[in-house]
């Protein structure tokens, strides 16, 4: 059959060995994020916020009530997020096109984030809460018509058995760390010394950028790339196995995904209270003065971002340097869960330095050191995923089953926000050491399936260990900060 995949034009050039259009899509992903992970950072901070509960009808709600309020919201939002992808990737694959997803997607958002920045005194009183809403609506649909788009333009610059393209994914997440940092950096600070919203109109201002970059150069640096949706160019055919049972051996290995998406979902559960109930503890419970300047609580997430881009390539040393005895991969999910359960058991170190005082505060460093744990443990889990789905999943339900990870995914992250609920509720000691007992156990128990899993797989385990060559790239182009799990590695 004749390929009718789209390249990048002849005469757009490279770059450090790669086509431009790759650093077009670089700094595209990079604002997108600054916007994201900025307007993230915050959230739960202004929606606690004295202004933001006077408009908001919140001031007689205590300040545990107003904290799960704000940690609901963050849920809703954090699940859904997971969710609108499916509807994003279809119309990509069938109506759009990569690249008209994208434009609408960042246009919604960035519309999202100027909602939030609207000046309450600008709005009839009582309406205040539907223009939250908006925002909110605006961000979970757009970010499903981004999100499982871009990274699959990143892939189509490359033909098959290209070996530039694994680079060229570790180049492009870093662009996602190094856009994360900066929405930290850059928003963080403006919310929290300044004006939330102002802090979310500047993040509107960031997709803005991202938006005029992709709108002016992807003619010139991506040519026909993701113009045509990929039904239409014949890149996605009906089989004539497509109605057929499922084997025993395809049955096993979808049980090795639904198994491992269980642990899944109770790792993300954790990792995601970075958001939630620790970003609350980092600003209400920590002493956040460091040479004799009070840093925004926000910034200490960039911990995780700046840990995933030094860490990741000494990981997948080891990974490599280990040869035959390399973990599998269920092995490597039960170490991730563990390295979680000792970040919490940082936190509850944070929260027997504070006891039931209403005056002494943490160390900051309880907080440094639980977000390394678990970035340890997200590089050790998050490089799995995606990966197993793709190779465990009978190719007829391959989209099926990427949309149910992603399910999982958006599940943990409405339990994170009922998780982080409990702090208010029995104190942040009970929870945090609820959690590390729980995840620590989570990946005992999953390390005695271990061998088991291997089985289901028949043989897909195998062929994983031998490509070893492959090995240290497939770890550093999926450890992204977002994401999880290959959070933002959807296509």
């Amino acid at each position: 059959m004749q390929d009718l995949k789209p390249r990048p034009p002849a005469g757009a050039g490279d770059m450090l060995g790669h086509p431009k259009g790759l650093f077009l899509l670089f700094g595209t992903e990079m604002w997108e994020r600054l916007s994201y992970y900025g307007m993230r950072g915050i959230f739960v901070f202004y929606l606690t916020s004295a202004a933001a509960a006077a408009v908001f009808g919140w001031e007689q709600l205590s300040e545990t009530e107003l904290q799960s309020k704000a940690l609901s919201y963050l849920g809703w939002y954090a699940m859904l997020v997971y969710l609108t992808p499916i509807i994003g990737g279809w119309m990509a694959d069938n109506i759009w096109g990569q690249r008209r997803c994208i434009i609408f997607g960042g246009i919604l958002m960035m519309f999202g984030q100027f909602a939030l920045g609207f000046p309450h005194a600008w709005l009839p009183d009582g309406s205040e809460i539907y223009m939250l809403w908006l925002g909110l609506a605006l961000m979970i649909i757009g970010n499903g018509f981004f999100k499982p788009n871009i990274s699959t333009m990143v892939g189509d610059l490359y033909d098959e058995g290209d070996k530039r393209r694994d680079t060229a994914f570790t180049i492009f997440y870093m662009g996602i760390n190094l856009g994360s940092i900066l929405g930290y950096l850059v928003i963080g600070w403006i919310g929290e010394k300044v004006n939330y919203q102002l802090a979310f109109f500047v993040a509107g201002l960031g997709m803005l950028l991202g938006l005029i970059l992709q709108l002016t150069q992807a003619r010139r640096y991506l040519g026909d790339i993701g113009v045509q949706p990929s039904a239409k160019l014949g890149l996605k055919q009906e089989t004539v196995e497509e109605h057929k049972p499922l084997t025993q051996e395809e049955r096993d290995r979808i049980k090795v995904i639904l198994i491992l998406g269980v642990f899944t979902v109770i790792f993300w559960a954790g990792f995601e209270q970075a958001a939630g109930s620790m970003n609350l503890f980092a600003k209400y419970n920590t002493d956040l003065h460091m040479f004799g300047w009070e840093i925004p609580a926000s910034w200490l997430q960039m911990v995780n971002p700046l840990f995933i881009i030094i860490l990741a390539p000494i990981i997948a040393s080891i990974w490599v340097g280990l040869g035959d005895r390399e973990p599998n991969s269920p092995a490597k999910f039960s170490m991730g869960l563990v390295f979680l359960g000792l970040g919490f058991i940082s936190m509850v170190g944070a929260a027997l330095q504070i006891g039931d005082s209403e005056t002494t505060l943490a160390s900051p460093w309880w907080l440094v050191f639980a977000y390394i744990f678990h970035t340890i443990g997200e590089l050790c889990l998050s490089p799995i995923g995606l990966s197993m789905v793709t190779k465990l999943s009978p190719l007829r339900y391959v989209s099926l089953m990427m949309g149910l990870w992603f399910a999982f995914i958006g599940i943990a992250n409405k339990g994170a926000a009922e998780i982080g609920k409990l702090v208010g509720e029995t104190g942040p000691l009970a929870t945090f050491g609820g959690v590390a007992i729980a995840a620590i156990l989570a990946g005992i128990i999953l390390f005695f399936l271990r061998n088991k899993l291997v089985d289901w797989m028949h043989g897909v385990e195998e062929v994983h260990v031998k490509v070893k060559d492959t090995t240290k790239e497939e770890i550093s182009i999926t450890a992204d900060h977002e994401g999880a799990p290959p959070k933002h590695f959807g296509g």
